[in-house]
Parts: structure tokens; C-alpha cells; sequence
């Protein structure tokens, strides 16, 4: 999904770049993405709960920076109908933005609870239900930021437990998509150097793990956005290229 020539600005008469909204787009990943993205050609809306460092990075990439709560279904719909009405169009969307766990199987209280569910699911399906409308219009890509910790565990589990019920949600949403020309796939790190992870670093690279780059993640959401196919859940580390996950087949049982 990387611009064609006859999307390319610049030639009389020529369609304008393709535009993508990233959201979480202040800090870390989804800065590195928006970077990486407007370098390659594309007009990028940078969303964030962080106003001025929405603002910050779309002025890098010359973009439009947006300042919205995803946990609030209205805030994403707003984002989108800014998006399109400054582009003029809506190709792809990065959804991003994340919290880690706010509480643990020993503090856990509903409301802590609900606080990671609004950002780190909640946050994903109204961004996915806000961009269906403009990506149904003309086809176009759906990044999903998982984590490994959706595909194998962690001690964060509320984390965790949203990250999995997004590698489900991508999985399950791809074949009831393609039919209007929308691909949605997850890319799911490892651990990666972002300002979420500052406060382990230290532990983390004493006990021998290696972190990956925001830009070797943002580098692996453009791979996926190239990519033809459609439900995969891609995993990538440092050093590692971005690989599409196998998951066996389980037949449904018949008598």
C-alpha cells in the first residue's frame, strides 16, 4: 500500500498522496510511524491524548495533529471527519495508542480495570467503527499495534488481556472486511524501546533482553501496509524482520 506514482503530488492534474491517521501518534511508535510514513509519501493525522506532542510531530511530518481521548467513541469520529476534511480522503489507520496496565490481580479495582480497557481495546474498536465509512469509500489498510504479551502472556495480564482480544478482533474482523476492500492485520513487538518502557530499561538490558527500535516497529507497520494479504498477525523483535504468525487450523466438530 505504499503510494503509487499516479498518487504522488507534484504533477499537474495528479491525485493527491494517500493520508493515514495514526493514533497514539505523540510519542514512541506511533511518532516513529508517522516519521517513517510522511517520509514515504503519505499525508499523516498524528491523534494523541498529548495535544502539543500531536501538534510537535505532525509539524515534523507536515501533517495534522489532533488532539483526542480514543476512549471516548465521539472523539474518534471527530478525529476522522477532521481527517478526511483536510485530506480529502482517508486510506489507512494506525491504531496505536496504549496504556500499560493500570492495576494487578492484587490492587485491582473496577475502575483501574476499566482505565487500561477504555485506551487499549475500547480505544482500537472505536477507532476501527469511526474510519469504516471513508475506508469503505475507496478500500484502504488497518494496522492494529498488538504486543507479544497478546500471543504469549505477561505480568501486566490486564495488558495483556487486551492485547489478546485484539490479535481476535483483527482475525475475526479481516474476512467480514474484505469484501469492501479493507485489509486489517496487527503488528505485535516485543519489547521496545518507548518511553512506557524507561523505568525497566536498566533491569531489562541487565538481565540480557534486547530492545527493538520505535523505527524497527514503525519500519514493520509499513511492511504491513504493503502487504496484499489480510488477518495477519505479524510479530517483531530487535534484529528481527516483521513475520506473519502461523496459527494452526481447528475444524469445527461434526457429528
Amino acid at each position: 500500500m505504499t503510494p503509487a506514482a499516479d498518487d504522488a503530488d507534484g504533477a499537474p492534474g495528479a491525485a493527491p498522496s494517500r493520508a493515514v491517521l495514526i493514533t497514539g501518534g505523540a510519542s514512541g511508535i506511533g511518532a516513529a510511524t508517522a516519521r517513517r510514513l510522511a517520509r514515504g509519501g503519505w499525508r499523516v493525522a498524528v491523534v494523541d491524548r498529548d495535544a502539543a506532542g500531536a501538534r510537535a510531530v505532525a509539524a515534523e511530518c507536515g501533517g495534522l495533529g489532533i488532539a483526542v481521548d480514543v476512549g471516548v467513541p465521539e472523539e474518534n469520529a471527530r478525529a476522522v471527519a477532521h481527517a478526511v476534511e483536510e485530506f480529502g480522503r482517508l486510506d489507512a489507520v494506525v491504531l496505536g495508542a496504549a496504556v500499560p496496565g493500570r492495576c494487578t490481580l492484587d490492587d485491582f479495582t473496577p475502575e483501574r480495570y476499566r482505565d487500561t480497557l477504555r485506551t487499549d481495546l475500547d480505544g482500537v474498536v472505536y477507532g476501527l467503527h469511526a474510519a469504516l465509512p471513508p475506508l469503505r469509500s475507496r478500500g484502504g489498510g488497518i494496522v492494529v499495534l498488538g504486543s507479544l504479551a497478546g500471543l504469549t502472556g505477561s505480568p501486566d495480564v490486564f495488558y495483556a488481556t487486551a492485547k489478546h482480544a485484539l490479535v481476535g478482533l483483527v482475525r475475526s474482523a479481516a474476512p467480514l472486511l474484505a469484501a469492501d476492500r479493507i485489509r486489517i492485520d496487527a503488528v505485535c513487538p516485543g519489547l521496545v524501546d518507548t518511553p512506557a518502557v524507561a523505568p525497566f530499561r536498566a533491569t531489562l538490558l541487565a538481565r540480557g533482553l534486547r530492545l527493538a527500535t520505535p523505527d524497527e516497529i514503525a519500519a514493520a507497520v509499513e511492511t504491513v501496509l504493503a502487504d496484499p494479504n489480510t488477518g495477519r498477525i505479524w510479530t517483531v523483535q530487535a534484529d528481527h524482520p516483521a513475520t506473519p504468525t502461523d496459527f494452526p487450523a481447528i475444524p469445527l466438530a461434526t457429528r
